[in-house]
């Protein structure tokens, strides 16, 4: 991964070194953090994130060390909504590709449907060519060493 290991002025990666008392981490391990989005959309929804900083999907390539990353990232996403939204009517796993990510930092939106409200799934839209939203499988395909 070509970014750098921290940057002091990320959130992220101040709440992945747990240099933040505010934020209740849901999941941890020496790879990635998960927690709770502030302003969710729905029914469940956390952020799984990885202690690395990586700033973006754009920044992956396809080799092993980070096609390995996103799938540990998918896991962690899937095991906590199965425990924590076990009768959700639909799960979506993805990240936002620039110019549509809201933070400079790698992270696995984990949404547990519905959406609250039902206008924002807009957010998670693939827009084709221009981006958007790309599901956490696909991004693993395009991954895959």
């Amino acid at each position: 991964m070509a970014a750098a290991s921290s940057s002091p002025s990320c959130t992220f990666c101040q709440i992945a070194r747990s240099s933040t008392t505010t934020t209740t981490l849901l999941y941890t391990d020496e790879k990635v953090v998960a927690l709770r989005d502030i302003n969710p959309s729905a029914f469940r929804h956390y952020l799984v994130i990885p202690v690395e900083h990586i700033a973006t999907v754009k920044d992956l390539q396809r080799r092993t060390q980070d096609y390995s990353l996103v799938s540990h990232m998918l896991n962690v996403g899937q095991t906590l909504l199965s425990r924590d939204a076990p009768t959700s009517i639909q799960y979506r796993f993805g990240f936002h590709q620039p110019p549509f990510n809201s933070v400079n930092h790698l992270h696995l939106h984990c949404l547990a449907l519905p959406y609250v409200p039902r206008w924002k799934r807009l957010k998670y839209s693939s827009l084709g060519p221009l981006g958007g939203f790309i599901e956490a499988q696909k991004l693993l395909e395009r991954l895959k060493p």
